[in-house]
């Protein structure tokens, strides 16, 4: 019982950090769009850069990586929303901070902390609170 519960959560945590990777880089492309060709400010396009990886991560995570139909979604929709909050304000204000603090690029900087926020926050609230029933 042991082995098949490892193994089915497991699989759940491979599936959510793919899903998580495809809408990073998502999100990474927007900030750098936003960043590098229209010019603002880093913190801000890290917000846009959420936004649409959120939606991305949101729809796959459903769909695949909880294989989650038993509802319309709307209740999953506002849980996820708040951890999307969470994640962009962990991740905004993290990068600055580091990125302030070490004179470290922004860009790299943003990679540390995401990585941080990926797996101490996003999957842990995602995994038990937003998919937690069909998980």
């Amino acid at each position: 019982m042991l082995n098949v519960n490892l193994r089915k959560e497991s699989s759940l945590f491979g599936k959510a950090q793919l899903s998580a990777f495809v809408g990073g880089i998502v999100d990474y492309l927007t900030m750098l769009l936003y960043a590098e060709i229209f010019n603002v400010h880093y913190s801000l396009a890290i917000v846009a850069g959420g936004i649409v990886g959120a939606i991305v991560n949101f729809r796959i995570n459903k769909k695949w990586t909880f294989q989650d139909e038993s509802s319309d979604g709307t209740s999953q929709l506002l849980k996820f929303m708040l951890v999307v909050i969470g994640s962009i304000f962990l991740k905004s204000s993290g990068t600055v901070i580091l990125s302030e603090s070490t004179a470290l690029d922004y860009k790299y900087a943003r990679i540390i902390i995401d990585a941080i926020v990926c797996f101490g926050f996003n999957y842990t609230l995602q995994r038990r609170w937003v998919f937690g029933k069909s998980a």
